[in-house]
């Protein structure tokens, strides 16, 4: 676990989200978890999907999640007793298995069914260890863990993939958003929007991204995630795609990403005091 610091504030709590598969979601949630650890932050990562992609993304054997996230949601066991240290120097997990798809019926008549993640994370952040940023990896879907999630992030990273239905998909999510905004947590906001699977060859992958800054304007990340073989490969190895080959194009992405995140967040911060 990581030890206490001198920070006086809480983790800040991302879930990074968005309702349509096959975006990047996860393979966002490692690797921008990774590269932020690489610049010297504490990170810890919350796999909130039944199939437990981010723990093997991140090479956490199934056999090996002996407390997941499943315990801390359904039987209240604290973040501090599921997080797993990955190979990444400050990097950490809650670990995911297929568990969680039955939580929806389990919690169906529980208490704050909806707020146990919020409720784990704000008991951790005044327990003995810290961390920087909190990154939660959503399922692709409207249910009880995606609202979980919403109910305890600060906001919301979107990673949207530059293709024909993205759109669509977007205009889902932020129909969500907002309904997470007016019953479960009014303070909940958009921190950015990523473009991933960038095709520079692509006429319509440029479309699409000049349709989303049309729309979204600043919310939308300067850094761009490419196309790349290498990210994709990584998972099967158990490895981010910074630890499997540092100097790929989508690594370089992912830590430019990564600089823009905590530039944004302290902007905040700054405007905040």
């Amino acid at each position: 676990m990581p030890t206490q610091s001198a920070r006086k504030r809480p983790a800040r709590v991302l879930a990074v989200s968005n309702q349509k598969g096959g975006v990047g979601k996860t393979t966002t949630a490692i690797n921008l978890g990774t590269a932020l650890a690489a610049i010297g932050e504490r990170v810890l990562i919350v796999d909130m999907d039944p199939q437990g992609n981010a723990s093997t993304g991140l090479g956490v054997p199934r056999e090996t999640r002996r407390v997941t996230i499943y315990d801390v949601v359904v039987d209240q066991r604290s973040i501090d007793d599921a997080a797993v240290q990955t190979t990444v120097p400050g990097l950490w997990i809650v670990p995911a298995d297929a568990d969680m798809s039955g939580v929806e019926i389990e919690l169906s008549q529980a208490d704050r069914r909806s707020y146990r993640l919020r409720d784990a994370l704000r008991a951790h952040d005044d327990g003995p260890t810290a961390y920087d940023y909190v990154l939660i990896d959503c399922p692709p879907s409207l249910n009880l863990l995606t609202l979980n999630a919403m109910a305890a992030a600060d906001a919301v990273l979107v990673p949207l993939q530059c293709e024909f239905f993205a759109l669509e998909g977007l205009s889902q999510l932020m129909r969500t958003i907002d309904m997470v905004k007016h019953s479960l947590n009014p303070s909940l906001e958009i921190q950015g929007l990523v473009l991933t699977m960038y095709d520079r060859r692509s006429a319509l992958s440029g479309q699409v991204a000049n349709d989303v800054r049309a729309h979204f304007g600043d919310k939308v990340y300067e850094s761009v995630i490419p196309r790349n073989v290498r990210v994709a490969e990584a998972p099967s190895f158990g490895k981010p795609a910074l630890i499997y080959d540092l100097k790929c194009a989508g690594s370089q992405a992912y830590l430019r990403l990564a600089k823009e995140v905590v530039k944004r967040e302290r902007q905040r911060l700054k405007l905040a005091a």
